[in-house]
């Protein structure tokens, strides 16, 4: 009986389900997403040696899923990577079933690294940086519309509103060191940050939650998926502005 060949999945997620295709196999199926249906889809991959399994980054709908495929090669592929990859292989419909067997393609031709996934804790530390983050959004949102009131009434809301955030960002802050001093692989990351000069508790809070990467890459790969490596513009004698861009 012949080894059956690797395959590369491409996972299209949605909030009700996940439509699943293997490549080079080119079987598609459709799961539940849900716990039943993650427990039907592991089932399903034991078909085969699993290379990558690849998805797109799709909020809260895709992180269930990825504690599910702990321990499996998986790939988290940038949205605008993978439209564009559809672009120019002339894929013009979409639907989440074409969409996976897309996913799957791009990952079996590009063959990204597969990275190290966010542990439980770092996906809750990050939930609580990103209350933190709407927050702070909020507050500079209604320190902008307070400049603008000139009735007393909308003051006084405003400047209550804004004690409100202050104190539940203050609750926060206190919530996110509490969490990582409990953990002693987060509370080491955080003091080789914090050893930095230039990076403040906050920055350290948001890269250990946020690129689980870091201490796997080489200084240029980390610069460049935080968004700080300059992009280089040029084409013949003609040389632009470089810019830079995370992911």
């Amino acid at each position: 009986m012949s080894t059956p060949l690797p395959q590369t999945i491409g996972i299209d997620i949605s909030k009700a389900t996940l439509d699943v295709h293997a490549c080079p196999a080119g079987l598609d199926a459709r799961f539940d997403n849900s716990a039943k249906g993650y427990k039907a889809l592991l089932k399903w991959l034991t078909q085969w040696p699993v290379e990558r399994i690849a998805y797109e980054a799709t909020g809260t709908y895709h992180r269930a899923l990825e504690a599910a495929l702990a321990g499996r090669p998986c790939v988290r592929l940038n949205p605008e990577r993978a439209r564009r990859f559809a672009q120019a292989t002339g894929t013009i419909a979409k639907t989440d079933q074409i969409d996976a067997a897309m996913l799957a393609r791009m990952a079996a031709t590009l063959q990204p690294p597969v990275r190290p996934t966010r542990s439980e804790k770092e996906v809750l530390l990050a939930e609580l940086i990103n209350a933190r983050d709407g927050l702070v959004r909020d507050r500079t949102a209604l320190k902008n519309r307070e400049k603008n009131l000139t009735i007393a009434i909308l003051k006084r809301h405003c400047k209550q509103r804004l004690d409100q955030i202050d104190r539940h960002i203050e609750a926060l802050d206190t919530e996110i060191a509490t969490f990582i001093t409990a953990d002693a692989k987060l509370t080491r990351r955080h003091e080789i940050l914090t050893s930095i000069r230039g990076f403040g508790t906050l920055t350290a809070n948001q890269l250990i939650a946020t690129m689980p990467e870091l201490g796997s890459l080489e200084n240029k790969q980390a610069a460049s998926l935080a968004g700080l490596a300059p992009v280089a513009r040029q084409s013949g004698q003609w040389k632009g502005k470089s810019f830079i861009r995370g992911g």
